[in-house]
């Protein structure tokens, strides 16, 4: 996904995050059920994706499509995405796949933070390895025979230990894999708790070696600053000459005198 549907997810998600503190695999569920619905129907996606119709139009067909299916809040996050440009009706779906992927992730992570993360991601890799270990099950989990229903009572057995939202994304990927084998989606959906593990690192660039207070000082400020326990690695870069650049997840806080003397030279320039 690129360009302008690069540019729209982001501003989909920007938007679930506000929700995501409250959520819960209900609200996962009931997009993925939104999400069959636009993979089995080709001309509702790209009556949804129609750059002529306004967003007051795709709204009402949301409403006419899902009122009284889902939840208020689901429909809500559906609004949303119909809300913005897509540069293909396929986009609109994958966005979809990858919220309600991002709602699961988010009630991982609730309650136990970092430590939810690395059980969701150990859950869905060990899925990964049995699957890639064994051509068998490879073909049983791709069975064009097969019902949904057997093929993702097979999945979970595969990862017995997996909490329900490691269950959930598995039996999704199984249930609907949307064009691709389902450790590769499995993967896709790694790659999302990898870049939300991101938000609890903090990658601190210092101008030279911290004392233990000093460090003990940025460690308790960085954590009050994002309201949770970071993980803060500290990286000694004389170049900077002075300050600190600090970056957790997409966020970066530069204070440094290169980043001071290089703003000050473009406002000279312009």
């Amino acid at each position: 996904m690129a360009g302008v549907s690069s540019v729209s997810l982001a501003t989909v998600r920007e938007g679930l995050e506000s929700r995501l503190p409250g959520a819960t695999l209900a609200l996962a569920e009931d997009l993925f059920g939104v999400l069959a619905i636009l993979d089995s129907n080709a001309g509702l996606r790209r009556a949804l994706t129609d750059p002529s119709r306004t967003g007051k139009d795709k709204s009402v067909l949301v409403d006419q499509l899902i009122a009284g299916r889902v939840s208020p809040e689901a429909a809500d996050v559906v609004k949303d995405l119909v809300s913005q440009r897509w540069a293909n009706a396929r986009d609109i779906g994958d966005a979809l796949e990858t919220l309600a992927a991002t709602v699961v992730i988010s009630v991982a992570e609730q309650g136990s933070g970092a430590e939810g993360l690395d059980q969701l991601e150990n859950e869905l890799y060990s899925f990964m390895q049995v699957v890639a270990s064994n051509h068998a099950l490879q073909r049983a989990l791709s069975e064009a025979q097969a019902t949904p229903e057997s093929k993702v009572a097979l999945g979970l057995k595969l990862v017995p230990q997996a909490g329900p939202a490691g269950r959930l994304l598995i039996a999704q990927a199984v249930r609907a894999p949307r064009g691709l084998k389902p450790a590769a989606l499995v993967e896709r959906f790694l790659e999302l708790v990898a870049a939300r593990q991101q938000r609890w690192i903090a990658n601190v660039s210092v101008t030279r070696p911290l004392t233990a207070s000093q460090l003990d000082r940025l460690e308790a400020g960085l954590n009050a600053m994002y309201g949770r326990e970071l993980k803060v690695n500290v990286n000694v870069d004389p170049s900077l000459i002075g300050g600190v650049r600090v970056s957790v997840g997409d966020e970066m806080v530069d204070s440094t005198v290169v980043t001071r003397l290089s703003e000050l030279r473009r406002r000279l320039a312009g």
